[in-house]
This record gives C-alpha cells, sequence and structure tokens, in this order.
C-alpha cells in the first residue's frame, strides 16, 4: 500500500494565524517569513488576501522595522540588474535615482513622478524608475509609459544597464523585476485599495539607486519611511508629503520633508512653490483623468505646446523634478533646480 504524500506545510496560514490572535508577540521576523511562504507559492488566494487586510488593520504602515523587513525579503528575492559593476567601470552612468509615490493619497492628481523622471532623465539624471500599474488610480506610471508605446515587459534585467547608457532612462517594471510576487500583486489588483504593499513598493527598487525622493500619502507615514529607509542603509533618500496628504511635492502649498543624511541622520522641514520661484496653484487644477486624457496631457508637456490648462500642471512637474535635481547635486538650490528643468522641458520633443 501506498503511503499517503505528506501535505505541505503552509507557514502562511500560521503565521496569519499568530497575527490575527496574538498581534503583540507579532514579530518582523513573522512578517517576513509570511511574505516569503507567499513568493514561494505555498499560500492560498483567501490566505493571501486575509494577510494583506490584516497587515492594513494592523497598521504595519507605522511600523518601521516591519517595513524593512518586508523590503529587505522582498529585495532578497528580486532580480537585481548588474549596474554596480557597470557604474564603477563606466563613470559616465553617474548616480542612479528614482522618483516615486507610495499612491493611495485620494487626490488622483496627474502623473507628476513620471513626468518627472523623464524631465530629470532629459536634464543628464539616470533615472531608474520603479514602478507598476495602477491599483488604486487611474492611471499608474506603468500604464502611461505603455500608452505612449513602451513595451516594458520585454525590459530585463540584463537591458538595465545599455537603456541608461542610452536613454538615461529605464522603468523597472514591478512584475518583471520581483516575479516571485506575481501572485500577490493579481490579489492586489482585486482588492483595489491600499495595503502595506503600496509602501513597500518605493522601498523595493531593486537597483537600489543612490538617490531617491519619494513620496508618501500621509504626514504620520513620512517620519516611519524614512526610519525603514535608515534601516535599509539608504542615504541621500528623501520623503516627502503634501501637508494636503499628497505623495508629491504639492503646488498648493506646503510640503513636509524628511531627508536622510549621509550620515543617518534625518532631518525633517517644510519647503514651498514660492521657494522655487514657482506659482502655487489649487491642487483640483492638476487633477488627472482618464489615461487618454493623461497621455494627451504629457504629449503637450513633452513637445512645449502648452494649453493654458496645462500651466498648473507644468509648474507642479517643475518643482517635484527640481527638488529632484536639487538633492541629486545637478543643482544647488531648489530655485535652480526649477530653471533647469524648466529649460529642460522647453526643449524637449516628444518622439512618440
Amino acid at each position: 500500500m501506498e503511503a499517503t504524500p505528506a501535505k505541505k506545510t503552509t507557514v502562511l496560514k500560521d503565521v496569519l494565524k499568530q497575527l490575527v490572535m496574538d498581534p503583540n508577540s507579532f514579530t518582523p521576523q513573522h512578517a517576513a517569513d509570511g511574505l516569503r511562504s507567499i513568493m514561494r507559492d505555498e499560500a492560498s488566494d483567501a490566505q493571501i488576501g486575509g494577510f494583506l487586510i490584516a497587515t492594513r488593520f494592523c497598521e504595519f504602515e507605522k511600523n518601521p522595522i516591519m517595513l524593512a523587513a518586508l523590503a529587505q525579503e522582498m529585495l532578497d528575492n528580486a532580480l537585481i540588474p548588474s549596474i554596480e559593476t557597470e557604474t564603477k567601470t563606466k563613470p559616465e552612468f553617474g548616480i542612479l535615482a528614482d522618483i516615486v509615490g507610495t499612491g493611495g493619497d485620494g487626490w488622483n492628481t496627474f502623473n507628476v513622478s513620471t513626468t518627472s523622471a523623464l524631465v530629470a532623465a532629459a536634464a543628464g539624471l539616470k533615472m531608474v524608475k520603479h514602478g507598476s500599474r495602477a491599483v488604486s488610480s487611474n492611471s499608474g506610471s506603468a500604464d502611461l509609459l505603455e500608452s505612449m508605446g513602451c513595451d516594458l515587459n520585454i525590459v530585463a534585467p540584463s537591458d538595465v544597464a545599455s537603456l541608461l547608457d542610452k536613454h538615461n532612462f529605464c522603468f523597472l517594471l514591478f512584475n518583471t523585476f520581483h516575479p516571485s510576487l506575481q501572485y500577490l500583486f493579481g490579489i492586489l489588483v482585486e482588492l483595489g485599495f491600499p495595503t502595506p504593499f503600496n509602501v513597500l513598493g518605493p522601498l523595493t527598487n531593486p537597483v537600489v539607486p543612490g538617490c531617491a525622493v519619494i513620496g508618501v500619502h500621509s504626514k504620520h507615514l513620512g517620519p516611519v519611511m524614512a526610519e525603514a529607509l535608515r534601516i535599509l542603509g539608504h542615504r541621500n533618500h528623501v520623503v516627502v508629503c503634501g501637508d494636503e496628504n499628497l505623495d508629491e511635492i504639492s503646488i498648493a502649498g506646503l510640503t513636509h520633508v524628511w531627508r536622510i543624511q549621509s550620515d543617518g541622520e534625518i532631518n525633517n522641514y517644510t519647503i514651498h512653490p514660492s521657494d522655487f520661484g514657482v506659482a502655487a496653484h489649487p491642487l483640483s487644477t492638476t487633477a488627472g483623468s482618464t489615461l487618454e486624457d493623461n497621455n494627451a496631457t504629457l504629449r503637450r508637456l513633452l513637445s512645449n505646446e502648452l494649453e493654458e490648462r496645462d500651466i498648473p500642471v507644468r509648474d507642479f512637474v517643475l518643482v517635484n523634478t527640481g527638488f529632484l535635481l536639487f538633492v541629486a547635486g545637478i543643482a544647488a538650490s531648489l530655485k535652480e533646480g526649477a530653471e533647469i528643468a524648466s529649460q529642460t522641458l522647453e526643449g524637449m520633443q516628444t518622439c512618440v
């Protein structure tokens, strides 16, 4: 008589039980173990959904040690491009940078970080943008670029160095560079609301850029995200949150900034559009719309064929790009950063 095959142990089920029944004793290692179980395809859709909902209600976003543990587990299982070696042998690569938001702020603004990444690349910064298709908005960064004719699915880790060398820009599609999380991403789309993994995306760029501006959807998340970045060893990274709980640098008023210095110290201060020499505009004037409308807006911006309604969006792009150029050391001040961004944008001609 043949022996009955032993059942596969589902670690996530045990982790989820621990999280729900005794959350006070739940540790970052438990969280990492649960995520590893998902990445090894050891969990059912129901268990993954339960894990996502439980981590949201247990407010993982407020625990930087928990976020850092989950992010490190994701990075340990990501496909890592060989950029470091290329950078050492090809100094012209310079600093690698990213600008990204967590999403989930509810404002549904135009795709400013994607546009800012393109402008910063045209200004000479090596942009390694890490993102995905829309989960909680009308038009995600990947959706917009694909609507412009970019085939993001064909970009492999071996392509990143040459794309940066040729274009100063490369988009790392989350699904491609984190293949072990393909099951998780599908469930995120089905859930349709922000989870802690909206926060983890900006923490898990597989290139590990030397400079990044990361927008968060709530002011309380700013110091948490900055501390998680510090724990992960990142320096010269900046977390920003508009005073309206906007995951970008606000064009309407104050933005709160948490900057991780080279010595690991985190400095907190505020900035305003006037610091860039740019006029403030109500956020309502920078609202995104359908993917088709956002595509048309981006084409007008990149071809320097602006309509009156595009001015607030352009200024929104200038402050976000200008800040990134300042953080990366290309600009000596916020005003200079916005000026470089403006000159770059005026000189760009769309090729699509």
